[in-house]
């Protein structure tokens, strides 16, 4: 709602709306095809299905929240009593109904019979206030919500559970982020997986509820709202807590509790199904909650935007829960209306499901991010769907390129000669989105000089940016992408100079061959592991190396203009940043080649491979 925009939220003309109270049934189909005809503008989106329930109360302005103070409440076996207790006769209730028609006419017709109340208590699912202002509407929701966590508190010495034991020695979420986030994918077949981008979240507040010793108990029961079942399913899956030094243990556990968590969805699904004649198609069986003793929790999506929105209705179950647990018991609605919400068409199309970009789900990290290139390739990749980390040395220029690229996408600075720098790298990405799928090393810099001439001094700094750092970002990448266990994608800024030496260009071109080489020997060892390893041989890209000094630098050496230096290729054409983001974008793309060398110059003949 924060951001939402006028065109969002969709006006109706409300007099034909009335009109259907006389109706005694009317199908969803209906239901919605009557509101759409019925919106002041033909093109908005569909009304909300709660529209009628609005629609038939009287009230100039209604509100509606799904409060965890009042969810506490209500989530219990005792449920509505308590309302009642609390509320007494300034509401009135109403019991569980899917949303739709039915319950705005059961709503409507509670509320004709004690037209003086406040509000609706909608048991299991929300509450209502309403009034002839929006101040009013809005102060009396504020006045309800209060009077629920008032109550709460005074259970504020049973808010804490029992803790479990824990391992001496927790692991780091960075390093059971990639195992959680592999184990929750979706083998497809032929190399494909389904991912999942995670958001993690810990507090004192999570941490007393995952570390609880009945967690399998009030956590598997359902969600506190039956609209949450669309974002993070109907239950959590609870892991054990990861000791840091018997990872490998953790995996077994994890790949375990993933198959049960799968194995009990099946026969959720098949059992409600068979009720409904059949006529539902099975969700993915994957989590969207993951609790991790010790550690707090994951919740996955398909970007992290939808990781994000999941991990806040999680949170607001933590909550819910906590506060339910505190005053009796928690409660769920049953197992047949979750899986009639989940599987309602009408709740699924809230998600507004489209064609998936080609790097969804997906993770890049580009180092030299914040230069000419890594601008190019990062802003070319977040268009197709990924999920990016800019990654430069100098880190506010990294934040600015995330910030102008994509809402999601997020900057480090990180020095890629510094090993501990390139751990800091992964730890952030793995924290933040959960692991990686795409490296594209691209951080470079030249050194300029007739070999004999050069130091050792110059030659080892060119070597130490321009081969071990490719080295040092790769190999740290195959652990993480090892241990998702989907394989992925290695991707190397070579240059030219790889094929074709230039004057007075040695201490650049050499550690540029070796990472030539090194792409090649990263697809050799690693092909079985399902990750790719590709070059991308580019040539006079205007850039931070290729800088204007530089241009008339190497065209005095050539012999040549500038112009002719920076268009001297067969096609007589001056290549660009984002013509070579192009190349890198194909080799994301292509799952079936490795040790490639994709050329990107307007056709240089002496720089061809043979």
């Amino acid at each position: 709602m924060g951001v939402i925009e006028p065109e969002g939220l969709p006006a109706v003309k409300l007099e034909p709306l009335y009109k259907l109270q006389n109706l005694a049934v009317l199908s969803d189909e209906d239901m919605v095809s009557y509101q759409r005809a019925n919106l002041i503008n033909p093109a908005s989106p569909n009304p909300s299905v709660e529209t009628l329930l609005h629609a038939f109360l009287p009230h100039k302005f209604i509100d509606h929240t799904h409060s965890t103070a009042f969810l506490s409440l209500t989530d219990q076996p005792n449920g509505e009593t308590l309302c009642r207790d609390i509320y007494g006769d300034s509401m009135a209730y109403v019991p569980f109904i899917m949303p739709g028609f039915k319950l705005a006419k059961k709503a409507a017709e509670i509320y004709a019979e004690n037209p003086q109340v406040d509000g609706l208590v909608l048991h299991k699912h929300g509450i209502f206030t309403f009034a002839e202002t929006a101040q009013q509407a809005y102060e009396l929701m504020i006045e309800k919500v209060d009077q629920a966590e008032r109550d709460i508190a005074e259970f504020a010495n049973k808010l804490n559970f029992d803790s479990v034991k824990l391992p001496p020695q927790i692991a780091t979420t960075a390093s059971i982020a990639p195992l959680i986030r592999g184990a929750c994918s979706q083998a497809l077949g032929e190399g494909e997986h389904l991912r999942f981008i995670c958001s993690f979240r810990s507090s004192e507040r999570i941490m007393n509820f995952v570390n609880g010793k009945e967690i399998h108990r009030y956590a598997k029961q359902g969600v506190i709202t039956p609209d949450h079942s669309i974002r993070i399913k109907n239950t959590p899956m609870i892991t054990t807590a990861p000791d840091a030094n018997h990872l490998e243990q953790f995996k077994q556990e994890l790949d375990t509790a993933v198959n049960r968590y799968i194995d009990d969805y099946h026969a959720y699904f098949k059992e409600n199904n068979q009720r409904l004649d059949g006529i539902k198609t099975e969700l993915d069986p994957m989590p969207r909650i993951v609790l991790v003793p010790g550690v707090g929790l994951y919740a996955l999506g398909e970007s992290k935007k939808a990781a994000e929105v999941a991990a806040d209705v999680a949170e607001a179950m933590v909550d819910g829960i906590t506060g339910a647990e505190a005053i009796d018991q928690f409660e769920a609605l049953d197992s047949a209306s979750l899986f009639d919400m989940e599987y309602w068409s009408l709740e699924q199309a809230k998600l507004g499901k489209g064609k998936e970009k080609p790097l969804a789900r997906q993770v890049a990290v580009i180092t030299g991010g914040a230069g000419v290139l890594g601008v190019a390739i990062a802003t070319l990749f977040a268009e197709n769907g990924a999920e990016v980390v800019i990654a430069d040395v100098d880190g506010k220029q990294a934040k600015a390129v995330a910030n102008a690229i994509s809402p999601t996408a997020i900057g480090v600075a990180c020095d890629v000669t510094d090993s501990k720098a390139i751990d800091q790298l992964y730890q952030t990405t793995c924290e933040t989105f959960g692991g990686v799928d795409i490296i594209i090393s691209n951080a470079g810099g030249a050194w300029q000089g007739k070999i004999a001439d050069l130091s050792d001094e110059d030659l080892r700094a060119s070597f130490e940016l321009n081969f071990f750092s490719h080295q040092n970002i790769a190999k740290q990448a195959v652990k993480i992408m090892q241990a998702q266990g989907t394989g992925g994608a290695l991707l190397f800024n070579t240059s030219k100079q790889a094929i074709n030496p230039g004057a007075n260009f040695g201490a650049y071109g050499l550690p540029k061959s070796a990472t030539l080489f090194l792409s090649r020997q990263y697809a050799l060892e690693y092909g079985a592991d399902g990750i790719r390893s590709n070059a991308v041989n580019a040539d006079r890209i205007r850039s931070g190396i290729l800088t204007t000094e530089m241009i008339q630098s190497r065209s005095i050496a050539r012999g040549v203009s500038e112009k002719d230096y920076m268009a001297g290729n067969l096609l007589g054409l001056e290549v660009r940043a984002e013509d070579v983001a192009q190349a890198f974008l194909f080799h994301a793309l292509q799952q079936r080649t490795t040790a490639d060398v994709s050329t990107v110059d307007g056709g240089n003949i002496n720089a061809i491979l043979r």
